[in-house]
């Protein structure tokens, strides 16, 4: 199998009237020891149904194909969607197994068969939505490594007590491990980013509670990230009528009041949402 270089990607685009949209993140990857990495990062296996969001060209796709069973792709640029078998075809004989749906994944809510891993170059403008939502919606994903802006995979690899610490840290906490797996060139792009991008690892752990505790917790950690360097107590105060209810509440559980959104691990927050 043979995987795209720059000069196929530039043909590519050429022969399709490409013009990459900002709006859509679209920055091809034409590195194809950088997309083998990806693959051996994410620990794909012949076993597995690798999930990947925005394959662009296909750069990523071809190296998913020489390692798992099967490839379910989704892009949301027509264009794309209907050029990438056409391309796998050219460069792999195992077209059979790749399936793509030309949609918003952020409007994915099942697929045919139940995908394994993901790998995927996510737009920097929609990273973090959507792999929150695959989370949600797509609980046979085991584990993935995932391509986004660097600030975007500080923040979802980051811990308690950091700056980079937020909302993003938290809610991916819910339903996975996160870690940071890397760095990647900005040379690997078409066109090159003017932002620098990181690799981002997940294995997925059970949830610390049911769904219905999910929306709580959530709740709970927008109101106490919605004004960083606000304390507990008067961050919460809306949900608990007054900040002296907060603090009452949180002293209760064995929460420091005086503490911020940022000291909190995602246990803690399931903790003050059993009280509301």
């Amino acid at each position: 199998m043979s995987l795209l270089g720059a000069a196929e990607i530039r043909e590519l685009a050429a022969q399709l009237d490409l013009r990459p949209a900002k709006s859509l993140g679209q920055n091809f990857v034409h590195d194809g020891n950088v997309c083998r990495k990806i693959v051996r990062t994410a620990d794909v296996v012949e076993s597995d149904i690798a999930l990947e969001i925005g394959p662009g060209l296909g750069s990523l796709t071809l190296a998913l194909l020489e390692v798992a069973r099967e490839v379910i792709a989704v892009e949301i640029d027509s264009r794309l969607a209907q050029q990438l078998p056409l391309t796998v075809a050219q460069h792999s004989d195992r077209s059979d197994a790749l399936q793509v749906h030309n949609l918003d994944a952020l409007q994915l809510q099942s697929l045919e068969k139940d995908p394994t891993v993901l790998v995927a170059n996510l737009p920097y403008n929609v990273s973090v939505p959507v792999l929150l939502h695959l989370l949600e919606t797509l609980p046979s994903l085991q584990r993935g490594v995932v391509m986004v802006q660097a600030e975007v995979a500080d923040r979802l690899a980051a811990k308690p007590h950091s700056k980079e610490y937020g909302v993003p840290s938290v809610k991916a906490a819910w339903w996975a491990d996160v870690t940071g797996a890397g760095s990647v060139s900005r040379t690997i792009f078409w066109p090159q980013p003017n932002v620098d991008s990181k690799l981002v690892a997940f294995t997925r752990r059970t949830p610390p509670g049911d769904e219905a505790m999910r929306k709580k917790v959530f709740m709970v950690i927008d109101l106490a990230f919605a004004q960083r360097r606000k304390m507990l107590r008067a961050a919460l105060s809306s949900l608990f009528g007054s900040s002296a209810a907060a603090e009452s509440a949180l002293q209760s559980v064995g929460i420091d009041p005086t503490l911020r959104g940022e000291a909190l691990d995602i246990q803690d927050f399931c903790t003050i949402a059993k009280c509301v």
